[in-house]
This record gives C-alpha cells, sequence and structure tokens, in this order.
C-alpha cells in the first residue's frame, strides 16, 4: 500500500475508516525518554492550530469538515511542534518503518463530540508516507459499537488500515499497577501496537472537570467506572504511569473541531462551539492545562463559574506534573505555546 499514490490511498482510506460517506519495537519515547537521558527539555511544546473555514463560509452548526483543508491543518500544526518545514520531515521524526501505530480515539459522545473520522484520516495518510504499512495502524477504542455510531467503519484484517474495540480482541488477564490503578489493559494496545498516538477531544467533564488527553486512556482499561471517585484524582495520573500506556506514547492530536465548555462527557449541543482547532503536543499534561484553560474561558464568555468554583476543577493535571508521577508539566513557565 506504499506504493500508492496519495490520491488513491486518500481514497483507500476514506472507505476503510468512515462510514458509509466517508469514511520490532521502539523503547521508550517522548518525556520519558528525555528524562532516561537526562534531556528533557527545559519547556514543553503546545501547538494550537486554527482554520476559520474548516467547514467552509457560514457553515451550519454540525456541518462536516472540509478532508483537504484538514490535512492542511493537521500539518501545519505537526510542522510546528517538530519545526520542520514539510509535513513528512516531522512525521519521520515521529515514526519509523516497521513500526506498529495505534491511534487511541475518543467515541463516547457518538458524532456530536468524538474524533472526526476526518482527523483521522489525515493522520493515517500521512503515516503511510512516512513508511508505516496500511496493516501496522490500528484505530481503536473501548467499543466496535461506539466506534460505528461516530462514523468510523470496524476493519478486520487485510492489507489496510485496521479499525476495531477491545470487544474484538478482549484485554489481558493480568492486572497492570500503578499507585491506585490496577486495571487489565487492552490487547490492541499491548499485543498490536508500539507506539501510541492519542487523538482525543476538547470537552467538559461532570466530574473531572475536563476529559482530554489523559482521561483519554480510561478506554485502554477494563475498570474505567472504578476510578471516577475525588474527580479521578489520582487514578488519571496513576493510569498513565502504567509502562504500557507510557512507554508507547509518542504524541497527542486534541480533536478541537468541536468542544463543549459544560454538560459533558455526553454531547450537548447546547454547550458545544465550533471550535475549528487542533491541539498538539508531545506533552499530555502541557497539552490539557492549555486545554483546561481554553474551556474556562469559553465557560467565562457564557457566564459560567470557574471548574473551581463549581467544585470540579481537574486537580489530576497537577498530580501528573508532580515528583511522583512527572508525566508532564502544568508549569506555565515552562509551557510554550505556539498559535498559529
Amino acid at each position: 500500500m506504499n506504493t500508492l499514490h496519495s490520491t488513491s490511498r486518500r481514497d483507500f482510506l476514506r472507505t476503510t475508516l468512515a462510514g458509509a460517506a466517508l469514511l520490532p519495537t521502539r523503547g521508550a519515547t517522548g518525556l520519558i525518554a528525555a528524562e532516561e537521558k537526562g534531556t528533557l527539555r527545559a519547556e514543553s511544546r503546545v501547538v494550537i492550530a486554527r482554520d476559520a473555514l474548516l467547514r467552509g463560509a457560514g457553515s451550519a452548526p454540525g456541518s462536516s469538515v472540509d478532508s483537504r483543508r484538514m490535512l492542511a491543518l493537521l500539518d501545519r500544526a505537526v510542522q510546528a511542534l517538530f519545526d520542520r518545514d514539510r509535513p513528512l520531515e516531522a512525521w519521520r521524526k515521529l515514526v519509523r518503518p516497521g513500526e506498529r501505530v495505534g491511534l487511541k480515539v475518543n467515541t463516547l459522545g457518538g458524532r456530536g463530540i468524538s474524533t472526526n473520522p476526518q482527523l483521522v484520516e489525515a493522520i493515517c495518510e500521512r503515516l503511510q508516507e512516512a513508511g508505516i504499512g496500511a496493516a501496522d495502524i490500528v484505530v481503536w477504542d473501548r467499543s466496535s459499537d461506539e466506534l460505528e455510531r461516530a462514523g468510523f467503519h470496524v476493519a478486520m484484517g487485510g492489507n489496510r488500515v485496521q479499525c476495531f474495540g477491545t470487544d474484538q480482541v478482549d484485554y489481558e488477564q493480568e492486572l497492570a499497577t500503578y499507585g491506585s490503578v490496577g486495571s487489565r489493559v487492552s490487547k490492541i494496545l499491548t499485543q498490536r501496537s508500539n507506539v501510541l498516538i492519542n487523538v482525543p477531544v476538547l470537552k467538559d467533564h461532570d466530574g473531572a472537570g475536563v476529559t482530554i488527553s489523559l482521561k483519554n486512556m480510561y478506554g485502554v482499561i477494563h475498570n474505567p467506572n472504578k476510578y471516577h471517585p475525588n474527580g479521578c484524582d489520582p487514578y488519571i495520573a496513576d493510569l498513565n504511569m502504567l509502562p504500557e500506556i507510557r512507554t508507547r506514547m509518542r504524541l497527542t492530536i486534541c480533536d478541537a473541531t468541536t468542544a463543549m465548555y459544560e454538560g459533558g462527557p455526553a454531547y450537548k449541543p447546547e454547550h458545544s462551539w465550533q471550535a475549528n482547532a487542533l491541539i498538539v503536543s508531545e506533552d499530555p499534561v502541557a497539552l490539557d492545562s492549555t486545554g483546561w484553560q481554553i474551556i474556562e474561558r469559553k465557560r467565562a464568555e457564557h457566564g459560567l463559574k470557574t471548574l473551581e468554583a463549581d467544585g470540579r476543577a481537574p486537580r489530576y493535571i497537577a498530580t501528573a506534573a508532580d515528583a511522583q508521577h512527572l508525566v508532564g508539566t502544568n508549569d506555565p513557565a515552562r509551557i510554550k505555546t505556539i498559535e498559529i
């Protein structure tokens, strides 16, 4: 499939990834690898890339994004993050041929507030151009039914991008443990991917405050309902310390094309807005800190209390950054935000 030209490859991805209408390991990477080498960056980069015309001029609420503009938006975001002039230079810095890449999407909210199939299509296109085989890419979440409801088409086997839920392959039998967490991890993560690209959405959460990149890992384990007390703190931070997750996590591409500032995690159209943006970082804590502030500003625009005043500030973000976790940084002085 790597021999396909760009146009035919895109057609192939559409039929593989999105419903009827669209549809050898590498060691620890990112922040954890930098820590091990003693080369941790003084700052974490978070890119916010926007396109006001992503859905076309004067588009109605709920309208779909333009696939070509989505690919261009992704290119700008990833190039800015890795400071490269061409998109493939950036992707080749991220992945290597022979690796198996899992794209952990978020489909809980259905078509209204889930990871966009057009974004996943664009990521898969660039991964293949960077040398990753189509069959070595798997788009996944907890449930195949949830993937279908969000606009994806389940596909297993063959020389194509794979797309299915953990319900098709089950979880590991042994518990993975860290701190307060003991969970069975999806076999899609442990047996079918050695690189993890996190593709969450930007939205409010009625208990945790916000659900962005760190909390999207609740879709990796068999017992997420166990970890919702106390605003999910310290459970989210501990979960992201599991080596099955942390040694594979390479990048977060947050889908903020449609975002929610109140009423989550279920889709509430009255509390959603078309942000027409992607938020990209190698540091999930820095990304969540940045996304939290975007949601707070939107809440203020609508006269809502801050999440702190509402009794649900996402304290797990600070826990994930503390000395016992070091998943990333929430220190504004160490976060470089690049808006393009």
